[in-house]
């Protein structure tokens, strides 16, 4: 079954919307008479009809939850289809077979402007498609009869680095494009040798990556392309002192910013290194996700969650469901707990090694664990499409991170639902996420079974 580029019914929003209609005629017209106007009237249908029929609309869609800021002459079109984006043959196909249908609203608006070679900022919420976006970006503008790499991917975790790498390899299938996935915690001689035969994307963790670029195994000089994805974790915290080192081993080149949430000094910092970037940015009272219900459990002591999820677990098992946690030790005190009482989970964090990770990821991807156990590293941008239950053991430190976490529920438009374990002192926290993003948490109802 295909399924859309992305989720929350964004594939459809604004495919039939308006038209590029913004009255560059009226002063024109003005006090010409009805003739005046129904000439205006028949070129605007006329060229409307253009529109439709070539799947390309203006970019100021009216009712569109997406703004769209740009600087200069560019204007940003909207593509309803894959097939008038001007793609390679054979990366069309590669998009077809990994099963998209038609672009999501954020594909319709970002992908053009990468492959038009501007700078862009794109925010849209969790599930939407945005890996897509810079992946057939990147995809469409390397040349694979140079060996060279030629775009670069960073991103906060390993897994999504690899997530990222596993679906420029899906999509690029025939195009003959070699990736290679660069992180920390596997073996720096399989890095060098990957590198060294010749790569066209590297996705990476920063601080492999800039580790590959000082040993120059990792050449930078073909790079027209430079990939930030979740940009607001990137440069808000630990990673920006990293990007900016490699930044600067880097040639004049296009730049790219993706993620859920773009706070105002993350938008800021981006005016020190891209040029008149285009911005497709969702508002931010227009980030709560669409098909994922809401809810919270109210307890009193900290000691009693545990009861309270061994209560859950019948439900959990109905589908597969993540459990947030604030810290490792959090998760690994919560797993034991879990298994001791004869509950089956799995568990991951930072501080596992990546082998461990990397099959608990597989085997949670394949279905063979259906909890998992997990601290924020799996809180980006970590697809597994059966996940449709998130429950926040903890509630998460910012709120920026709780669109991240429930956002792995409900992924390209399934339904999905989030359960918030809260005690007294959490409650101000609840209700400045709903404030914040002006949405509705309710308090958990006794047939939650039949929601999932």
């Amino acid at each position: 079954m295909k399924v859309s580029g992305g989720g929350g019914g964004g594939g459809n929003r604004g495919s039939n919307q308006g038209s590029n209609n913004r009255g560059s005629n009226r002063g024109r017209n003005k006090g010409s008479g009805r003739k005046g106007r129904q000439q205006q009237q028949q070129q605007q249908q006329q060229q409307h009809e253009q529109q439709e029929q070539s799947g390309i609309q203006g970019d100021e869609l009216k009712g569109s939850d997406i703004t769209i800021k740009h600087s200069g002459k560019y204007k940003v079109q909207v593509f309803n289809s894959f097939d008038v984006m001007g793609l390679k043959d054979p990366l069309l196909r590669g998009i077809y077979g990994y099963g998209f249908e038609r672009p999501s609203a954020i594909q319709q608006r970002a992908i053009r402007p990468i492959i038009d070679g501007r700078d862009l900022i794109a925010q849209s919420q969790s599930g939407t498609g945005k890996t897509a976006v810079f992946c057939i970006g990147a995809l469409q503008i390397i040349d694979v009869t140079h060996s060279e790499t030629q775009a670069l991917i960073l991103s906060p975790t390993r897994e999504l680095a690899d997530q990222t790498t596993r679906v420029l390899t899906a999509l690029g299938d025939f195009l003959n494009v070699q990736c290679h996935a660069c992180y920390g915690g596997k073996s720096v001689g399989e890095d060098i040798r990957k590198l060294d035969s010749g790569v066209h994307v590297v996705s990476g963790t920063p601080g492999r990556v800039f580790d590959m670029i000082r040993r120059r195994n990792l050449q930078t000089r073909a790079m027209k392309l430079l990939v930030i994805d979740e940009a607001d974790e990137m440069l808000n915290r630990g990673f920006k002192e990293q990007i900016y080192d490699i930044y600067r081993y880097l040639p004049a080149l296009q730049v790219v910013l993706i993620s859920a949430t773009m706070p105002q000094e993350v938008l800021d910092m981006t005016k020190l290194f891209m040029n008149e970037p285009i911005q497709v940015l969702v508002q931010r009272d227009e980030l709560t996700l669409e098909g994922i219900k809401q809810f919270f459990v109210a307890i009193e002591k900290e000691e009693w969650k545990f009861d309270t999820l061994c209560d859950l677990y019948d439900t959990l098992i109905v589908t597969q469901a993540v459990i947030f946690c604030n810290t490792r030790r959090k998760v690994d005190w919560l797993a034991e707990k879990m298994r001791e009482a004869n509950f089956t989970v799995a568990a991951m964090h930072g501080e596992m090694p990546q082998q461990d990770r990397d099959r608990i990821m597989q085997e949670f991807r394949g279905g063979k664990s259906r909890v998992l156990i997990a601290t924020d590293v799996w809180g980006r941008g970590i697809d597994v499409q059966q996940v449709s239950l998130i429950i926040n053991y903890d509630l998460p430190n910012n709120r920026e991170l709780y669109i991240h976490r429930i956002g792995r529920a409900g992924r390209f438009g399934r339904k999905g639902v989030a359960i918030n374990f809260v005690r007294d002192d959490d409650i101000v926290i609840l209700r400045d996420i709903e404030q914040y993003y002006s949405t509705q948490i309710d308090e958990m109802p006794m047939n939650i079974s039949e929601l999932l």
